[in-house]
């Protein structure tokens, strides 16, 4: 069964623009994606917006549906009912390109100040040994597919462009996470953390978990436990008297 649904589809680039008003064809077990496409086909061949793998493993389409993060290609149209009027805009936190294509290598920048895997210097690759329960800590967070949702709608950069020099955001402080709770890592992560990412910044409102469509737990697994692991280092004052013993 077909119908015919409102969308409203921001339209414009860096310099500016606005939300224009479409009618189009909607049919049963389609998803936001397909709408976006029958636009590009039928009304606005135009239209630019970023998209690949369909299937939402990508990260590719992210944007924002109603005001709230999500991909395309996940958002089913059963979602919303026939009087809805759908509205699509590119995410909020980075510049746009054009249309719906945002540009995002503020989080590729971040991810080359993040100091890579670093095992013992006596380990040569093929080595390495495990337990499965160390691989499972942190296996979680290997599902992120870089989306960039969770960057989108952390407001500490969404909502103050100035906090961008000094924070990472969730993506990112979810890898510095995942490598520090590594058992073959021998990088100390928290200080850096805390003092080059931001972590301080983070006030664990759970925005980011919400909407990663991995349903992986960054809040819970990742930023609070790399929280507790800086306030030990930082404010215990137990490890704060050794520390200062042990520079003697």
């Amino acid at each position: 069964m077909s119908y015919d649904a409102k969308f409203r589809v921001w339209r414009g680039d860096i310099e500016g623009g606005e939300l224009h008003d479409y009618t189009v064809e909607v049919n049963e077990g389609e998803v936001v994606l397909d709408i976006i496409h029958r636009l590009q086909a039928t009304q606005t061949p135009d239209l630019a917006v970023r998209w690949n793998c369909k299937a939402g493993k990508c990260g590719s389409c992210s944007a924002e549906v109603n005001g709230r993060p999500r991909l395309l290609c996940m958002t089913r149209m059963s979602t919303f009912t026939e009087a809805d009027v759908i509205t699509v805009t590119p995410m909020r936190s980075f510049p746009v390109m054009r249309d719906l294509v945002t540009d995002v290598s503020f989080n590729y920048a971040k991810a080359r100040e993040v100091q890579s895997f670093t095992p013992p210097p006596e380990l040569k690759p093929g080595e390495y040994r495990m337990q499965q329960v160390d691989v499972e800590r942190s296996q979680e967070f290997r599902k992120c597919i870089e989306c960039f949702l969770c960057q989108n709608t952390c407001h500490v950069v969404r909502d103050h462009e100035e906090n961008k020099e000094a924070f990472s955001g969730p993506r990112f402080l979810m890898r510095i996470a995942e490598l520090e709770m590594h058992p073959l890592d021998v990088a100390d992560r928290r200080d850096v953390a805390q003092e080059e990412h931001g972590l301080g910044l983070c006030n664990i409102t759970k925005c980011c978990t919400e909407v990663c469509p991995e349903h992986i737990k960054i809040t819970d697994n990742a930023l609070i436990p790399m929280k507790e692991r800086v306030a030990d280092r930082k404010y215990d004052p137990i490890v704060w008297l050794g520390n200062k013993l042990f520079r003697r």
